[in-house]
């Protein structure tokens, strides 16, 4: 057997291709940033060629850079932001319409109206989500209503819609020639559209948002020995792979930090913040504001589920310093910027630019900061976008305890804010618990790779791949209870101000 296995990681502002040996160490790595479309107030797209395309370069890049060929990978996995919606012609192989990014918030008024007349208790009971603008199904009855002879389209069979991930894995194997349409349970598990119980799409959910079945991937597992396709010679892993492994970004970062077990949760940090619970084969309805998800299904084996808490911007928020407002000129300097001051200043920053997220689903929310006097200056607002981060995780981790009765121990974190070490050790104030980093911190991709690997043998079991895991850091809480719990109820109020900005028919 080949000594290596790749992982697409295409995420919410870039991809990129890794290679894991077999202790789950990174032998190769490229990455390609995308450009953000913003053509209105709420509005994110993402240009799927581009992506593609994208992904075709950082794969060849990666094996070159590492002097490798496709003779030298066992297997594939893909793992990809969830929820973002592609329609695209399965004749052309061109897309209809941008990307729909998970961010968006066009689909309010359809999220709104699913909770006025009842369908959204449906959806919860089947899907185990509320309706929101988060999810797909939204997005896919968006573009069938708005973009110019897509209905007709897709009545005519040419229409198919995927997340990234079936986008992706169609290019891959063959896209116009014989490209594969499939997805796995945890994507579909983030469209509204499919029944926890059967793993399968319900005609009663696609009756809700009026999309014809036949636009919809087959729904495979997670990890599945008979590969979804190989890609293709003239494909720009040029050569025969089998492509065994999807998930969805969250879960492949379960994965990757190896909660296999019901009760163990980690926590990302990208774009927005994901944490997740295993909760094992029992479905948890959360009455908490949290979803549930499916975490993982390996083979024929029984799905594994998840409660989930689902943060939108937190990263991003980083982002924003940067690039909107210019106080930074990257990411890392937002550490060296907040070192500045002691605390917080009495500053608080709610950045609800998409709505707050769980456990909330407010879509009127807006982003907001509030406590400001002269006395404060931009390091204050630096520490305040790091202490959102944390204080919205905080949200999240105690309504996981609401419904699982599960309180953490330690927290497993990952991603790409787990380098500021001063959030990290805000994140173990706040939650009062440790807080602790993995050595391979690329958890997204390393789960995508676990999951392709096992299916083909390249790793036996899931004892194995929790033994590949190490710890790099940790960080032990340093506040006082009485400083932990003020600083809390000051963000809760913060949120409280940010609540019926816009309106929602």
């Amino acid at each position: 057997m080949a000594d290596f296995v790749g992982a697409v990681d295409q995420g919410t502002t870039s991809t990129r291709f890794m290679i894991f040996d077999h202790d789950g160490n990174v032998v190769g790595r490229h990455q390609l940033e995308h450009q953000q479309i913003l053509p209105e107030a709420g509005w994110v797209e993402h240009n799927p060629t581009e992506i593609w395309e994208r992904t075709s370069a950082v794969i060849q890049t990666a094996l070159r850079k590492a002097n490798l060929t496709s003779a030298d990978l066992a297997a594939l996995g893909i793992t990809n932001q969830r929820e973002t919606t592609l329609v695209w012609d399965r004749t052309t192989g061109r897309p209809y319409y941008n990307a729909i990014v998970w961010q968006d918030t066009r689909t309010d008024r359809i999220a709104s109206a699913l909770d006025r007349d009842g369908r959204g208790d449906v959806i919860r009971r089947k899907a185990g989500l509320p309706p929101a603008t988060y999810f797909s199904g939204g997005k896919i009855q968006w573009i069938l209503d708005n973009v110019d002879g897509v209905r007709e389209a897709a009545g005519r069979g040419e229409a198919i819609f995927g997340t990234t991930d079936s986008w992706l894995l169609w290019n891959l194997t063959g896209g116009t020639d014989g490209g594969v349409h499939v997805t796995d349970v945890t994507n579909a598990s983030r469209t509204m559209l499919m029944d926890l119980e059967t793993l399968q799409w319900d005609d009663e959910l696609l009756g809700f948002f009026d999309i014809p079945r036949e636009m919809l991937p087959v729904i495979r597992p997670s990890s599945d020995p008979t590969p979804y396709g190989a890609t293709l010679v003239r494909g720009p892993l040029a050569g025969e792979v089998p492509l065994t492994g999807v998930l969805g970004d969250q879960q492949a970062a379960t994965v990757g930090q190896v909660c296999f077990s019901p009760g163990e949760a980690k926590n990302t940090y990208g774009t927005g913040n994901f944490m997740l619970l295993n909760t094992g084969t029992e479905k948890v309805a959360s009455k908490a504001g949290l979803l549930t998800t499916v975490c993982y299904q390996f083979g024929d084996a029984d799905a594994v589920y998840a409660l989930e808490g689902s943060i939108a911007v937190t990263g991003s928020a980083v982002q924003w310093l940067r690039d909107q407002l210019g106080i930074i000129s990257g990411a890392a300097q937002s550490e060296s910027l907040a070192r500045q001051v002691e605390d917080n200043g009495g500053v608080y920053f709610v950045p609800a630019f998409s709505g707050l997220f769980a456990p909330y689903w407010r879509s009127d929310a807006r982003g907001a900061i509030v406590g400001l006097s002269r006395f404060n200056t931009n390091a204050h607002l630096a520490r305040a976008t790091l202490e959102a981060i944390c204080f919205q995780s905080r949200d999240v981790a105690e309504a996981m305890v609401t419904d699982s009765g599960v309180r953490l121990d330690v927290l497993k974190v990952d991603g790409g804010v787990t380098a500021n070490e001063l959030c990290m050790q805000i994140q173990a104030d706040v939650l009062g618990v440790p807080v602790s980093r993995p050595v391979v911190a690329e958890t997204t991709a390393l789960g995508a790779a676990y999951v392709a690997g096992l299916a083909v043998g390249f790793w036996d079991s899931t004892e194995e791949l929790a033994a590949n895991w190490q710890e790099d850091r940790r960080w032990e809480p340093s506040w006082s209870e009485d400083q932990r719990e003020a600083a809390y109820a000051s963000w809760k109020k913060a949120v409280s101000r940010t609540l019926d900005w816009v309106d929602v028919d």
